[in-house]
């Protein structure tokens, strides 16, 4: 034991000087990465709001998003799918009329204020998506609402973590409910009252839906439309989008909510992350848009600019309204890549990229990016984006570099300063304690001559011990 003690306070400086210097770079690199999901765009004058077209005749559904903010697909793919019914008045609702940042930087302009509403119709059903201040007080607008409409009789529905929503509003009390794989521990500790239930992409209890992560919303929001409309509306709607996993009865998934490896090196130790320009362009689908978003803000390794060919607001194929962060041509220098959501046509711009179109062929939007993902970054990162974004990706042809090796050189190159600085300290320090014996590394240290004069037998090294052990093994088999 007293030899023990030594040998485990060396080993703890080793590495604590091996991990100080990683550690700190990777802190000011994540931060920046994560500082990027929601930060607000600039100063921008608010279009005037379009012309609400609202049919009496339809039931009205929101998608509610908060002042900070909300998650892009939470918000989009619930809104198109259904939208693409054709059977609702569909609108995205908040507490006032301003731009709020979406997942990776995509502006919105909510259609109405909850006051607009109110004066125009009320919800039969209301869509809540995971959002960036869940707790805090600026939720508290969010929260009100949602219970008031609950207490009108609204159908909920929480896509990914918006059910931490309904929870912090007491709707989930004593009730089954799903959240995403990598915040169940946190749900669970901070709403214990919910009977919190991994494994399911979605669960219906009644006038309260609720789907595990991302991308398990597109079937928790069909399984609405099917139960409100029928199940011909659920198939047309999951066809319009191209959701070609709609009846399969997949589950969601349920590993330990750890971050992959592949992750922490693309938000750690990822030197200057190319920048990558989204055009905007009017009658663009919302899933298209989410899809280009979310993989590459859920990548880590990429930041995304929202851009516009004249820098003006764009509207979306069923109406909702973007504003980009700059025109093209004044930010066309400073872009690695253009990716043009849907099929619109773009024209290049001199001095810039140019313009790359993913979603040519018909399927579900995320496929492409995902497989684009793994081809310019690595296919270790796009099975983890696939896998944060509940996104199945059976039969999807992931090509690419298998590893970020870019940011694992940049994490051992930042280690080696630590490690060598160990050595020097170790070696000062054994020479002022008038130790005699090297505390280098075994393969480093002579090893011991024979005795020629001794009659004992010396042992073998480990190349001949191999020889040896490879030799009776090839002499025993059969």
């Amino acid at each position: 034991m007293s030899g023990f003690l030594p040998r485990a306070a060396r080993a703890l400086a080793l590495l604590v000087a091996v991990l100080a210097l990683p550690a700190g770079f990777a802190a000011v690199s994540a931060s920046a990465a994560f500082g990027a999901y929601y930060a607000p765009g600039p100063e921008r004058t608010v279009p005037a709001a379009a012309p609400v077209r609202h049919d009496p005749a339809k039931p009205t559904a929101v998608v509610v998003v908060g002042a900070l903010g909300a998650e892009v697909s939470d918000t989009l793919a619930p809104y198109e799918i259904l939208a693409a019914t054709d059977r609702f008045n569909v609108y995205t609702v908040a507490p006032q009329r301003r731009p709020v940042p979406l997942t990776g930087g995509l502006d919105l302009v909510p259609d109405l204020t909850f006051d607009e509403l109110a004066g125009l119709a009320a919800p039969a059903l209301v869509v809540v998506p995971a959002l960036p201040d869940l707790g805090e007080p600026t939720t508290a607008p969010v929260t009100e609402w949602v219970r008031a409409q609950a207490g009108r009789g609204a159908q909920l529905l929480s896509i990914c973590n918006g059910s931490g929503v309904l929870a912090s509003a007491g709707l989930l009390d004593d009730r089954p409910a799903a959240a995403h794989w990598m915040q169940l521990r946190g749900m669970r500790t901070a709403y214990p009252q919910v009977r919190w239930a991994p494994g399911q992409r979605f669960v219906d209890d009644g006038d309260v839906v609720s789907t595990a992560g991302i991308l398990s919303g597109v079937d928790g929001t069909l399984h609405v439309v099917e139960r409100l409309l029928g199940p011909a509306a659920a198939r047309d709607a999951a066809a319009a989008v191209g959701w070609r996993h709609h009846g399969s009865g997949a589950s969601a998934y349920t590993g330990l909510p750890l971050p992959d490896p592949a992750a922490i090196l693309n938000a750690g130790f990822r030197l200057d992350p190319p920048t990558v320009g989204v055009a905007l362009t009017d009658g663009v689908g919302e899933i298209e848009l989410a899809s280009v978003f979310n993989t590459q803000a859920r990548s880590l390794a990429t930041r995304t600019l929202a851009v516009t060919t004249d820098g003006g607001p764009v509207r979306s194929r069923h109406g909702l309204t973007f504003l980009p962060r700059a025109d093209l041509a004044s930010a066309a220098p400073r872009l690695d890549r253009l990716i043009v959501p849907g099929d619109h046509a773009v024209e290049p711009v001199a001095g810039g990229p140019a313009p790359e179109h993913l979603h040519g062929r018909s399927g579900f939007a995320f496929d492409a990016t995902v497989t684009d993902l793994a081809r310019s970054t690595d296919t270790a990162t796009a099975r983890w984006v696939a896998k944060a974004l509940e996104l199945p990706i059976d039969g999807l042809p992931l090509d690419g570099p298998a590893w970020p090796w870019g940011p694992t050189i940049v994490l051992v190159v930042l280690a080696l300063p630590g490690l060598l600085l160990h050595q020097i300290i170790t070696k000062i320090l054994d020479r002022r304690g008038g130790s005699h014996h090297t505390h280098s590394p075994w393969w480093t240290q002579p090893r011991p001559k024979p005795n020629p004069n001794s009659s004992e037998p010396s042992a073998p090294d480990s190349c001949s011990s191999s020889s040896s052990a490879t030799s009776s093994a090839r002499g025993s088999t059969p």
